[in-house]
């Protein structure tokens, strides 16, 4: 069983936008080297043990896929520090940066940019964030030490997964709420699709 408020709330989430351009900001912090998350992150064979099926060439100027969901290509790769690729479009960049702190531990930081945003407006980082939170969750939960026969896919729909989804898809609308940048009926209806998608049958 994950503790899901601790996770939840191991997370900083921001939204800001400016004209057309939202970005979405999390961190977290994870007992684990820079070298070793950077591994976790970019290594297909490690992505497919907590995020997702990965096949790609994890270079600047190579590609990835993931299976039956999005893909991109590398735009720029600091190993271990940071890379960017574009993520289901070129308008939506994923940047991840990798900060080593106190021992032996690494912060993180994602942030997602969409620069020609869809409706509704910055709401839209609820359809986006708690997947992301999903991902955050299982490199906690790997960097901790998985089973043997964990299945990322499998935990995706899961019981316990998806209510940690509710939780953060009422997080994030408060984040959004909180970032005065979209209005409430906006936010309200971004929350309502990101939870059919994440947690459905639960009401809002």
């Amino acid at each position: 069983m994950i503790d899901i408020l601790e996770h939840i709330n191991a997370v900083q989430r921001e939204v800001s936008r400016t004209g057309e351009t939202v970005s979405l900001r999390m961190r977290r912090e994870y007992r684990a080297t820079p070298d070793e998350l950077w591994d976790a992150l970019t290594d297909p064979a490690r992505l497919a043990r907590w995020f997702w099926p990965t096949t790609g060439d994890f270079q600047v100027g190579g590609s990835f896929q993931l299976q039956d969901m999005a893909g991109g290509d590398i735009l720029e790769c600091e190993p271990p520090k940071r890379f960017k690729v574009t993520y289901g479009g070129p308008n939506s960049f994923l940047e991840i940066r990798l900060h080593p702190a106190a021992g032996n531990s690494t912060n993180l930081a994602l942030e997602h940019v969409v620069t020609e945003i869809p409706a509704p407006g910055a709401g839209g980082a609820l359809y986006v964030g708690p997947g992301w939170d999903g991902g955050l969750l299982g490199l906690a939960l790997y960097v901790t030490g998985l089973p043997d026969d964990f299945n990322p896919v499998t935990f995706a729909n899961s019981p316990e997964m998806l209510k940690f989804n509710e939780q953060s898809v009422r997080t994030w609308l408060q984040v959004v709420r909180d970032s005065g940048t979209t209005t409430e009926e906006d936010a309200l209806e971004a929350a309502k699709v990101s939870m059919a998608q994440f947690a459905p049958g639960v009401e809002l």
